[in-house]
C-alpha cells in the first residue's frame, strides 16, 4: 500500500513538473513576432526565432506574422484635376512593423488591417490623382505614381503598426461611356503633334537645302575665280616663255613666219578655198619663190 501511494505521488509530481516545464517554454518560428502577454497586457515582444522562456500559467504567447502580405484592393472611381473620371484597380503589399501597436489598435487581425489599408489607399488615390490632369497621370504611370501612392497611403496608417511597402495600380482605365471620346481626342492630339513635327522637319530640310545651294554657288564662284587666276597665270607664263624663246630679231621673224604658215594652213583646210594675199607679203613671195631667192642672195649664194 505504501509503495502504491509513493508511485502515485511520484506520478503526480512528474506530471506537475511536465506541465510546468511545458508551460515555461515556447518557440518563435521564422518570420514571426511573439507577443508575451500577462493577464492580457503585453510584457515582451520576441522577434528572433528560437526556443524562448515564459512564466507558466500566468503568461501566454501570441504569434504574429511579419512576412509580406498581398491585398487586392476593390475597384474605385477617382476624378482627375481636369474633371475626368477614371477607374483604378490596385493591389497592396503590406507587413506588420510594430506588433505592439498592431495588437492594441487592430487586435492583430489581418482583416481589420486590410480595412484600414483599403481606406488609406482610396484616400491616397483621391489626393494624388485629383491633383494631376489625365495626361499627367498617364505620363506618371509606373514607378513615379506608385511611389506617390505608397507614401500617401503610409501617412494614414502609421499608427496601426503596419506599413504599405507597395501600393501599385494594376490598371487605370476610363469608364466605358467615355473611352471612345477620349480615344478620339487622343488620336487627334497625336495627329496634331505629328503634323507639327512634320512641318518642323520640312522647315529644317528647306533650310539645309538653301544653305547647301548657297554653299554650292559660293564654291562654284571660288572655283571659277581660281580657274581664271590659273588661266591668267598660264597665259603670262606662256608669254614669258615665248619672249625668252624669241628674244632676238631673227627668232622673232622666224616665229612670225611660222605663225603665218600655220594661219595659211588653217585657211586652206577643206575644199574650194581661196586666199587673197598681198603681193608684197612674205607668204606670197614664198609661194612665188621670191622669199627663197632673197634668202639665197642674203647668204651670197
Amino acid at each position: 500500500m505504501k509503495n502504491k501511494i509513493r508511485l502515485t505521488a511520484a506520478a503526480v509530481v512528474l506530471l506537475i513538473v511536465v506541465l510546468i516545464t511545458g508551460g515555461s517554454f515556447y518557440t518563435v518560428p521564422m518570420n514571426h513576432y511573439a507577443a508575451v502577454r500577462q493577464f492580457g497586457k503585453i510584457v515582451k515582444i520576441e522577434s528572433e526565432p528560437g526556443l524562448k522562456f515564459k512564466m507558466p500559467f500566468i503568461q501566454n504567447v501570441q504569434l504574429i506574422s511579419k512576412s509580406l502580405k498581398l491585398y487586392d484592393v476593390p475597384l474605385s472611381d477617382v476624378i482627375t484635376r481636369d474633371k475626368k473620371s477614371m477607374i483604378a484597380d490596385n493591389y497592396v503589399l503590406w507587413m506588420v512593423v510594430d506588433p505592439t501597436r498592431y495588437i492594441r489598435t487592430l487586435e492583430a487581425m489581418d482583416a481589420r488591417a486590410e480595412e484600414r489599408i483599403e481606406a488609406a489607399v482610396y484616400n491616397a488615390q483621391k489626393n494624388v490623382i485629383s491633383s494631376m490632369s489625365q495626361d499627367e497621370i498617364i505620363e506618371a504611370r509606373g514607378e513615379k505614381l506608385t511611389q506617390l501612392l505608397t507614401d500617401e497611403a503610409n501617412s494614414d496608417i502609421g499608427d496601426y503598426g503596419i506599413e504599405v511597402m507597395v501600393a501599385e495600380i494594376k490598371s487605370l482605365d476610363l469608364p466605358d461611356d467615355n473611352k471612345e471620346a477620349v480615344y478620339t481626342r487622343m488620336i487627334s492630339e497625336r495627329q496634331n503633334i505629328a503634323a507639327s513635327y512634320k512641318a518642323q522637319g520640312e522647315s529644317e530640310a528647306q533650310k539645309i537645302r538653301n544653305e547647301t545651294d548657297r554653299d554650292v554657288v559660293v564654291m562654284k564662284a571660288d572655283a571659277e575665280k581660281q580657274a581664271e587666276i590659273l588661266e591668267a597665270e598660264g597665259e603670262a607664263e606662256y608669254m614669258r616663255i615665248l619672249q625668252e624663246a624669241y628674244n632676238t630679231e631673227e627668232k622673232a621673224e622666224f616665229y612670225n613666219f611660222t605663225r603665218s604658215l600655220d594661219a595659211f594652213k588653217k585657211s586652206l583646210s577643206g575644199k574650194n578655198n581661196t586666199v587673197i594675199l598681198d603681193k608684197d607679203s612674205e607668204l606670197a613671195g614664198l609661194l612665188y619663190g621670191k622669199g627663197l631667192t632673197e634668202n639665197e642672195n642674203a647668204d651670197g649664194k
